[in-house]
């Protein structure tokens, strides 16, 4: 079993700045990738950012410029620094993981349980 946990969320003002932490422990061989989603009042999920075990990273529009991804892999750890925060920013945030179990296994989706950001104008 593997599990996610987050950190790092909370209430901010418009033009401030959160950094969400997650780490993934339990059964893991390898993670492939990890990657950061969100989900506002009424609105699908939706992708944030994404890295790769490899340092490859994507953004959603949205975020490009102002968040940044970044990860320990020997912590099994992501974070992401989120700065300029805008009200539309607002959601609860989420992790995900690819995890492989063991060696030669299938990838498995993790998720974390969800931080509330909140940010004021």
């Amino acid at each position: 079993q593997v599990q996610l946990v987050e950190s790092g969320g909370g209430l901010a003002q418009a033009g401030g700045s959160l950094r969400l932490s997650c780490a993934a422990s339990g059964s893991i061989f390898s993670i492939n990738r990890m990657g950061w989603y969100r989900q506002a009042p009424g609105k699908q999920r939706e992708l944030v950012a994404a890295s790769t075990s490899g340092g490859r990273t994507n953004y959603a529009d949205s975020v490009k410029g102002r968040f940044t991804i970044s990860r320990d892999n020997a912590k099994n750890t992501v974070y992401l620094q989120m700065n300029s925060l805008e009200p539309e920013d607002t959601a609860v945030y989420y992790c995900n993981a690819g995890v492989r179990t063991r060696v030669a296994g299938e990838i498995y989706d993790y998720w974390g349980q969800g931080t509330q950001v909140t940010v004021s104008s």
